[in-house]
């Protein structure tokens, strides 16, 4: 069942004068049950834009969507009240303790008090409910955030950049909370520009740039779109490099801890070895690993030769 569907999906915010800022463009994307979805595209790409007309705080300008199979003005207020979710910027009341803003939206939601105590208890916030907001660090406002999108029981959570500005135990905080959700059979819609912290937590991504689709798939389909060769030799590592390069079907090489890495588009191992010991090159190390999601992305935006680092 498709959980989201667009269909050209489009935003154009209005200028004083000229043609204004086409944000989003002409997006279709799909969504099933299920899914953990990573959005991604790096900041300003349209990732927030598209949340927005999602959840009916933007209007589109062009295009349609469904939710839950729905897309009439009824319907959509309909679906919207399955739907849990957090922009960027966790906004709660700073002198309310964590746990009497998730109280607040319990009541905003109709919900009994009995489901604040089990959010606080899954994203670990039990032993500081008492904590003011504004007393909170980052994390935990993080965390709160996500608690609060779970009071309701919603199939759908949408979550927008939730470990931005994170450090990697933060982030592991997060990706922990997200993974225990997906185990409860919700639907999960994930806007992020980090790399890592996508691959290590969804099922499906697209990759969206200036506002338009560049690719749609699960994440098996992306990653394993081509073929990384690792080598390593007791030599000049910028040598073994050129030698690498010089393999026919061999692109887009570099040279990381010690190895190069290359990826093979015809030929195997053996043939890269064969020909590296004709040249009197004898490696230590020949492997071949999965190409990385980050790999996957620069390659397909035509970024720093299919490797590089999207901060």
């Amino acid at each position: 069942m498709s959980i989201i569907e667009t269909q050209g999906l489009s935003k154009r915010y209005a200028a004083i004068r000229g043609e204004g800022t086409l944000a989003v463009d002409q997006l279709s994307v799909q969504v099933e049950a299920g899914q953990v979805y990573g959005f991604l595209g790096p900041n300003g790409s349209g990732k927030t834009t598209t949340i927005g007309m999602l959840l009916g705080i933007i209007t589109p300008t062009g295009g349609s969507f469904r939710l839950f199979g729905g897309s009439s003005p009824a319907e959509l207020h309909a679906a919207r009240q399955r739907i849990g979710a957090t922009l960027e910027y966790p906004n709660f009341y700073p002198y309310l303790s964590c746990r009497d803003n998730l109280r607040l939206v319990a009541r905003v939601k109709g919900r009994e008090e009995m489901e604040v105590q089990e959010a606080l208890d899954v994203v670990g916030l039990a032993a500081r409910q008492k904590t003011k907001f504004k007393a909170c660090s980052l994390g935990m406002k993080q965390r709160l955030a996500l608690a609060a999108t779970m009071i309701g029981d919603p199939e759908l959570i949408i979550l927008d950049e939730p470990a931005n500005g994170l450090d990697p135990a933060g982030q592991r905080e997060i990706r922990d909370i997200i993974r225990e959700l997906a185990a409860r059979g919700k639907t999960i819609f994930l806007s992020s520009h980090l790399l890592h912290e996508v691959e290590r937590t969804c099922t499906h991504v697209s990759i969206i740039e200036s506002g338009r689709l560049i690719r749609e798939g699960s994440m098996d389909e992306l990653t394993s779109a081509r073929t990384v060769a690792a080598v390593g030799a007791d030599m000049d590592m910028e040598a073994l490099r050129l030698a690498v390069t010089e393999f026919e079907g061999v692109s887009n090489t570099r040279v990381l801890d010690g190895r190069v890495l290359a990826q093979l588009e015809g030929g195997g191992l053996a043939e890269l070895n064969r020909f590296l010991s004709e040249r009197g090159i004898y490696a230590s190390h020949l492997s071949l690993e999965r190409q990385s999601l980050e790999d996957a992305f620069m390659e397909i935006t035509g970024g720093s030769n299919g490797f590089g680092e999207v901060q």
